[in-house]
C-alpha cells in the first residue's frame, strides 16, 4: 500500500432526529501518509428554529477528540452538501480545503435552503475547492456526483485495503429501501427524476467495482449494525 492511499475509515453519530431516532453522521477518512479527511460535519452548535427536528448529540470536535484528533488536524472537508444536518459545523475546520461540487456552491449563493449556516460554509473561496462530477480526490477516494436529493449532490468511494471499496451515499440514497431499480415516484416529489437517475448510477457503480459495503445517510436499522469511533474499518 502506497503512503497516500487510504488506511482507515471512521463512522460517527453527532445527532439525531429523535422522533424517528434517524442517525446524523460524519465520516472521516485516513491516509497512510496521515492525512484526515472529513466528510460532512454534523449540526450546527446552536441549532436553528427552522430545524427543531434534530437534536445534537457528541458533536464532531468530541468525536473526533474520542481519536486523538483536534479540528486543526483537518486536512480536508468534503461537503456532499450544505444542508444543515451535513455542513453546521464546517467553520470550524479553519486549515482544511474544503471539497464541494460546483453546482451546489453556487446554488447555495442565493438558495434560502442553506442560509441559516451560510457561515459555516460560505469560506475564502482560496480555501474551496470546486469540482465537476465525478473526481479522484486522492488514491482510493472517489467523489461521484449525484443529483437529486439537492443539485450537485455528491457521494464518496472509499476504497479501503481490507474491507474493500465502501460507498457512501449520504442522503442521495438516505435509506436503505430507496437502494432499488424499481421507480418510487408516487408524484409528490418534483425531484423524483433526477433522485432515480442517481441511485441507478450508484446502483451501477457497486456492481460495476464490486463495493463491498453500501452506508446509507440517515438509515437507523443499518446504522446500529455498523461500527463506530473510536473503532474503524479498515
Amino acid at each position: 500500500m502506497s503512503q497516500n492511499t487510504v488506511k482507515r475509515l471512521y463512522l460517527m453519530q453527532v445527532g439525531i432526529m429523535p422522533e424517528y431516532e434517524i442517525p446524523i453522521v460524519c465520516y472521516l477518512v485516513q491516509t497512510g501518509d496521515g492525512k484526515h479527511i472529513l466528510i460532512d460535519s454534523g449540526l450546527p452548535a446552536i441549532i436553528p428554529e427552522d430545524s427543531s427536528e434534530f437534536e445534537n448529540g457528541q458533536d464532531v470536535i468530541e468525536q473526533l477528540a474520542s481519536i486523538g484528533l483536534k479540528p486543526d488536524d483537518v486536512d480536508i472537508v468534503i461537503s456532499t452538501h450544505y444542508d444543515g444536518d451535513h455542513a453546521g459545523r464546517h467553520a470550524v475546520f479553519t486549515k482544511a480545503q474544503y471539497v464541494v461540487q460546483r453546482v451546489h456552491h453556487l446554488d447555495a449563493a442565493s438558495n434560502p435552503r442553506y442560509a441559516s449556516i451560510r457561515p459555516q460554509w460560505d469560506q475564502p473561496m482560496e480555501r474551496i475547492r470546486l469540482v465537476d462530477g465525478d473526481t479522484e480526490l486522492l488514491p482510493g477516494l472517489e467523489l461521484i456526483e449525484t443529483s437529486g436529493h439537492v443539485p450537485g449532490h455528491q457521494s464518496v468511494l472509499v476504497r479501503l485495503p481490507k474491507t474493500g471499496a465502501v460507498l457512501l451515499t449520504a442522503d442521495a440514497v438516505p435509506f436503505g429501501g430507496g437502494f432499488t431499480r424499481d421507480k418510487q415516484d408516487d408524484g409528490s416529489n418534483p425531484d423524483a427524476e433526477a433522485i432515480y437517475i442517481s441511485t441507478i448510477k450508484l446502483l451501477d457503480l457497486v456492481d460495476r467495482e464490486h463495493v463491498a459495503m453500501v452506508i446509507f445517510g440517515h438509515d437507523v436499522a443499518q446504522w446500529k449494525a455498523l461500527k463506530k469511533a473510536p473503532a474503524f474499518y479498515e
